[in-house]
């Protein structure tokens, strides 16, 4: 990549903003399409507005996990439009549909342009909110401003495009018919909007619209680091408290050159596989629910609250909110504790081992779960699939693996894939990584290191990026915090896996059955607001 012009990045290393070289912006674009094209994938691609009135300059972020390097560069607009890339390069559809609805630009020549969230263009915000805003100002005061909204009872969505109203895709024949499901769906999950184009019951097309869950989380780190931004972070996606947590706290380490002791590393891995261990054992719960399979169904959702109970150990909270912090974590664990869970694990462990087996001995559940909701190998590329979602489908790649930090440089986990990229390979590689990850708890809590849990991280150096991965249970966190002259946050993006993954579930649904959608949807189990930030 070097003849390129794109950079080395290593997560979780801070470099010189003016490291990162600055292109033209045709010799940005022909770099992303070359790296992807030669195997690489975007991780992240973003705009950023430094001023009112200034022109937008982009950032992006090229995961080369065959090497284990990043390559990063940056390039600025010269006008409110540029030429889009999605034809050729599939990945950056939604992150150019992103930049187009932040920053008010044009790609020109997207194939399918419209909102991703449904909130005004960054740029039509006042100066100064929120990012010249006191950054200790309360954060609801700030929100109507994020979001472009009028006066309460103005009845308007100020300049922002109400959400859910776009042009949705339609095909027209005879016996064809649409059916949209949502946003409010039946059961207490988020809001989202799926509208199917069918023939009879086959599913010809799935066009999913998201946004209800919209918050400005990105905004509203800007002007930081402050006491909003760890709250913030752990609630982006509640069931991912501890994966974007740790992202956060290692972006902040980078930047203020702080070290994190090797107890805490430790302790933050084991919260990581706490919270795989309980999500992946809910969705094998789930998919049993989905198709009628009562036993696992059953005891599955009980044992998901085991693992939280375990989280809930560690530091009082089920999904890990307030154990991750800047410097290492807040809560230790003395050798009573560490004994107590070790036994609750293998007990609980014990019972998902009987739960789930039941799944692959019954002919009827495999019935459903083989050949059900098939992702392409080569599809799962040219989209940039991550997590389970891509190991079903062959996909060796893992942060943990290729990329990895903390306690995962000195004891990795083995990547689990599966090759059929069905319902039953997503649900298969959820369970090799369940006993992956209950042996790695085992393993380094009977080592559990001496010493303190957590040191002082300085001030965030100024003018600096940085890039932080971290393998959440759904895939590829992806953190990366600029810096200001003042050491201030400029710009803070987050890149859950569901923002990859989205389109992967519509591709899955085609030429399904329209009965099979629940089945598909949670083999995947992407996070809305995850994804809405």
């Amino acid at each position: 990549m070097a003849r390129t012009g794109f950079a080395a990045l290593h997560p979780g290393q801070a470099m010189p903003k003016a490291g990162l070289p600055l292109l033209p912006m045709p010799e940005f674009q022909r770099a992303i399409a070359a790296g992807v094209g030669r195997g690489l994938r975007v991780s992240a691609l973003f705009g950023h507005c430094p001023a009112p009135g200034a022109p937008v300059e982009l950032f992006a972020v090229l995961n080369d996990s065959a090497r284990a390097i990043l390559r990063g560069a940056r390039s600025v607009l010269a006008a409110d439009d540029f030429p889009s890339l999605t034809r050729e390069c599939p990945q950056v559809h939604l992150f150019e549909r992103e930049i187009a609805e932040q920053y008010g630009v044009t790609p020109r020549g997207h194939p399918w342009l419209k909102p991703v969230r449904f909130h005004a263009s960054y740029r039509d915000l006042a100066p100064g909110s929120p990012a010249g805003a006191d950054a200790d100002a309360p954060a609801q005061a700030l929100l109507p401003a994020l979001e472009g909204q009028a006066a309460p009872g103005a009845g308007t969505h100020g300049a922002g495009p109400l959400i859910g109203v776009t042009d949705f895709y339609r095909v027209e024949g005879e016996e064809v018919h649409e059916v949209a499901v949502g946003p409010v769906h039946a059961g207490v999950i988020e809001p989202g909007h799926f509208r199917f184009q069918c023939h009879g019951e086959e599913v010809l097309h799935l066009e999913i619209s998201l946004g209800y869950q919209h918050r400005g989380v990105e905004r509203m780190l800007i002007g930081g680091p402050d006491k909003r931004g760890i709250p913030a972070i752990e609630t982006l996606a509640g069931d991912t408290t501890i994966g974007h947590a740790t992202a956060y706290c290692q972006a902040l380490e980078a930047l203020g050159e702080g070290r994190v002791p090797g107890r805490a590393e430790v302790l933050r891995g084991v919260a990581l596989e706490l919270e795989r261990l309980a999500n992946h054992t809910g969705d094998l719960g789930a998919l049993a629910g989905d198709v009628g399979f009562l036993p696992t169904s059953s005891y599955c959702g009980r044992l998901r609250g085991d693992f939280l109970n375990l989280s809930a150990l560690l530091c009082g909270s089920r999904f890990g909110r307030g154990l991750v912090r800047p410097g290492g974590v807040a809560f230790d664990v003395d050798d009573a504790r560490r004994d107590q869970l070790l036994t609750r694990l293998a007990a609980t462990y014990r019972d998902v081992q009987s739960a789930v087996n039941l799944l692959w001995e019954s002919a009827s559940v495999q019935a459903r779960f083989e050949g059900t909701g098939r992702v392409q190998p080569e599809v799962a590329l040219s989209l940039g699939l991550v997590g389970p979602a891509a190991r079903a489908c062959g996909i060796d790649y893992d942060v943990r693996s290729q990329f990895p930090s903390g306690i995962f440089r000195f004891a990795q986990v083995p990547i689990s894939t599966w090759t059929t990229g069905d319902v039953f390979a997503r649900a298969y590689v959820r369970w090799l990584e369940i006993q992956r990850s209950v042996l790695f708890i085992q393993e380094q809590m009977k080592a559990l290191p001496e010493g303190p849990v957590r040191t002082a991280v300085g001030a965030a150096r100024p003018d600096h990026v940085v890039v932080t991965l971290v393998e959440g249970w759904r895939g590829e966190i992806c953190h990366v915090a600029v810096t200001d002259d003042s050491g201030r946050l400029a710009r803070y993006k987050v890149v859950d896996p569901s923002f990859h993954n989205w389109m992967g579930l519509a591709l899955a649904l085609r030429n399904q059955q329209i009965s099979d959608f629940p089945l598909c949807n949670k083999s995947f189990n992407l996070s809305y607001c995850g994804h809405d930030l």
